[in-house]
């Protein structure tokens, strides 16, 4: 990195490169104390680099209502998506999944729910000329333990499944690497996971998507038949929580659901909505997605 094309002091600089700081990427992952403890430098000196890496990695420009109206801004953010990486899938979902909102993955068991998760775990890291975002994601698991065996079998076979991105992009990624595994056991744990750890995670710029798996697991051991205003309340909540997530941060959520209690004729299906989460486990009308079954 040419740290002398920004407009900075020489001081600054070189305490940056002493540091062994590569790219303008980690000055933004890094937090202020972080950053000063590294650098030795200054909380004026620290405050005035974040700022100017800040102002110098801007490329969005700012878009009026007007603009978007008259189609001047042909891709808005609200209108950008994160593709599944497959091209079967984007096609139906036009492009993928939006960047802005919350994505609820809903199927029977064992019917692919987390390897379609999983892959958008990849997905998410790939530039964004090929569907990615260039950044991480977290997995929040609240039942089972992270698959981490068949996440590596994926990563082994990126080369091959995307063979729409040149091979010297695909091995360069450490996909590994910038994935966050969260395991949370009660709604209390979630709920810090979501208000702490996260928001932390995502104003660093380490992670673009957020992956549940699930909500619903969580409310219906932690209550009851007779709990059930209690429990929408909560789901309420932290519905609310993730709009302003994804809305703040312009990233995707997928929320993970089961179905329970149905049976299905045919065989084992995947249904992809763009909703929020699912009232069938109690979710208020506010953030979910009723399903009837046909």
């Amino acid at each position: 990195m040419d740290w002398w094309r920004l407009d900075l002091n020489p001081k600054v600089v070189a305490a940056v490169r002493k540091a062994n700081i590569q790219s303008m990427k980690e000055i933004l992952s890094l937090s202020g104390p972080d950053l000063q403890r590294l650098t030795k430098l200054s909380n004026r000196d620290v405050q005035y680099l974040h700022k100017t890496v800040a102002v110098a990695t801007k490329s969005d420009p700012v878009v009026t209502a007007l603009q978007m109206y008259n189609g001047q801004c042909p891709f808005p953010t609200q209108n950008q998506r994160l593709s599944m990486g497959c091209p079967i899938l984007d096609l139906l979902l036009r492009g993928g999944i939006p960047l802005m909102g919350i994505t609820e993955i809903v199927g029977e068991s064992s019917a692919g729910k987390t390897q379609i998760c999983m892959q958008l775990c990849l997905s998410v890291q790939f530039p964004c000329r090929y569907g990615g975002q260039e950044s991480g994601a977290v997995y929040i698991c609240t039942e089972d333990a992270f698959p981490n065996k068949r996440l590596q079998q994926l990563i082994a076979f990126q080369p091959m499944l995307r063979d729409d991105v040149p091979a010297d992009v695909v091995n360069n990624i450490k996909f590994g690497n910038n994935i966050f595994i969260e395991h949370v056991a009660d709604v209390e744990s979630f709920n810090h996971c979501l208000s702490k750890r996260i928001p932390i995670l995502l104003s660093r710029g380490l992670i673009r998507l957020v992956v549940i798996d699930s909500i619903a697991a969580l409310v219906r051991c932690e209550f009851g038949a007779a709990d059930s205003i209690v429990k929408a309340k909560c789901l309420q909540k932290f519905g609310t929580m993730l709009h302003h997530l994804s809305h703040r941060f312009c990233s995707p959520i997928i929320c993970v659901n089961q179905l329970v209690g149905q049976k299905s004729i045919a065989s084992p299906r995947i249904n992809l909505v763009k909703s929020t989460l699912d009232e069938a486990d109690g979710l208020s009308d506010t953030y979910m997605h009723r399903r009837k079954a046909s």
